[in-house]
């Protein structure tokens, strides 16, 4: 029988596959990278196209490197970057245009006409949701209202739509399988996460017609088969979970109280609440961390735009770095006598604070700042924005208890930068042996359905650290940091 899971991270700069084996080892790895485009200020776009010829490509070399054929393959398991949004005709499998990105602020206005009009309470009571721009249904709205056509067809049940989930499924068994999990439908903000089901009134107020939108299954469940053509045999699709949401998956957090924070583009912290859906009153988000045997685990969530994206700045558009592990180097020669802080609200701010229209800025600047200082303020802004989220946590969860931080993402491979996470935390921070957890938790999700791989309660017994990190920061510089931080997102907040 095969026992080898094929994972697809489909991530919101590249696409990748890892093929596990059969006691969740990696085998081989693939990756590429794919464009991003701006076409004006504040907004983010992908091609579908490219997102599918880099995964469909990944998933070839990753067999390849592995040197498995696609029969020995048990199964497939898909993440994705969430609220990604993509509409498509249903006849054809092409997009009516281009991916709108998780990041595009492009219906702020009509989000704020929504809040005008008092439907903020609702929409957060039903979804778990903040309205914002950032999640799925205003973007499938704007499809609709700009796309020639699209209204029309949508109404005559022409077009489907999906996060990047739900079209690659689309892609890989040939349109046969229009479905989503539960997770990626709980980023939709049409999704009703209480009595897990799409919401009429919700989908009445964004005038979307039900048509467009796939069946909601368990995060380990069957999703067909894939297209013998496409890897050279047909492979079941065995699990689906929203990258962060398969991060936490990944990391075994399978208690409540239990936290992971990944650090990709943006940064994600998830904190499993069991069965409670609890309410936030510090603007985080109230999701789905995962559904097996369809039994809801909830989770609070709160979302960094700009983690890695800093960075990736640094490189790119600054040309202050080479590659993104300068940072780390140039980070420890910085002078220590200068408190730097860089707010990378590149789009907008996100969790607690929730304003779009905060722009990124950088204070503490002197004559003698240079890219040594300027790369600790970037790596050290992730830190800070993480003690945000965390003090928003303990606010809405009192009994969430002591904090011990699973972490993951490309990031976490700087030890500079975790150690800094664990100081201005005063929390341990804990790193594990596999750091692909979001690729992780989607074979597990897939293996588990076929069976290969244990039930998560002995699953959690696998899981294994790395490092840990503990506080050395003495507790006066600990606050003045912090506080200085808090001072500089102040003076970027649009209102």
């Amino acid at each position: 029988m095969p026992s080898h899971i094929l994972a697809i991270d489909q991530g919101t700069t590249s696409s990748r596959a890892i093929v596990f084996n059969d006691k969740l080892e990696i085998v081989a790895v693939a990756q590429l990278e794919f464009q991003q485009f701006f076409p004006q200020s504040g907004w983010v776009e992908h091609d579908p196209e490219e997102i599918w010829s880099s995964t469909l490509g990944t998933c070839r070399k990753a067999l390849d490197k592995a040197g498995l054929a696609a029969t020995e393959i048990a199964a497939i398991g898909i993440t994705n970057q969430r609220e990604t949004t993509v509409v498509w005709d249903k006849d054809t499998g092409k997009a009516i245009h281009k991916a709108i990105v998780w990041q595009d602020r492009r219906t702020s206005e009509y989000c704020n006409k929504l809040r005008e009009a008092g439907h903020d309470p609702m929409i957060t009571e039903k979804t778990g949701l903040l309205l914002d721009s950032y999640f799925s249904g205003t973007k499938i709205k704007w499809l609709l209202d700009n796309v020639e056509g699209a209204r029309e067809k949508a109404n005559a049940g022409k077009l489907r739509f999906g996060t990047i989930d739900t079209f690659l499924l689309w892609r890989l068994t040939g349109g046969r399988e229009h479905a989503t999990d539960a997770t990626n439908a709980s980023r939709t903000m049409l999704f009703n996460i209480h009595d897990n089901c799409w919401d009429k009134e919700l989908l009445e107020l964004l005038d979307i017609p039900a048509s467009l939108l796939p069946e909601v299954k368990d995060s380990s469940a069957d999703y067909g088969i894939t297209d013998a053509a496409l890897l050279g045999a047909a492979i079941p699709v065995g699990g689906i979970a929203g990258d962060q949401q398969a991060a936490l998956v990944g990391q075994a957090c399978f208690q409540p109280g239990m936290i992971k924070s990944t650090y990709g583009t943006g940064c994600f912290i998830v904190l499993n609440t069991g069965d409670q859906a609890v309410r936030s009153h510090n603007r985080l988000l109230t999701t789905i961390g995962y559904r097996l045997n369809g039994k809801t685990t909830y989770a609070l969530e709160g979302s960094i735009f700009v983690a890695g994206a800093a960075v990736q700045w640094m490189r790119d558009a600054m040309g202050l770095i080479e590659s993104a592990s300068d940072t780390g180097k140039l980070a420890r020669k910085a002078d220590i006598n200068q408190d730097v802080y860089l707010v990378p609200a590149f789009t907008g701010l996100g969790a607690p604070h929730w304003d779009p229209d905060a722009r990124g800025a950088i204070f503490g600047i002197t004559r003698a700042t240079g890219p040594a200082e300027l790369s600790k303020a970037a790596l050290e802004s992730v830190c800070f924005q993480t003690r945000d989220l965390l003090e928003a946590m303990r606010g809405d969860w009192p009994d969430m208890g002591e904090t011990v931080l699973r972490v993951d993402g490309g990031m976490v491979a700087s030890n500079y930068t975790m150690q800094f996470l664990a100081d201005i935390l005063s929390a341990p921070v804990d790193r594990p042996v596999i750091l692909e957890t979001t690729a992780l938790g989607a074979a597990y999700l897939a293996g588990l359905h076929k069976g290969i791989y244990p039930p998560p309660e002995q699953f959690a017994d696998s899981w294994k650290r790395d490092k840990r990190f503990t506080p050395s920061l003495a507790e006066e510089i600990r606050i003045r940091k912090y506080n200085g931080w808090k001072d500089a997102v102040s003076r970027t907040l649009s209102k």
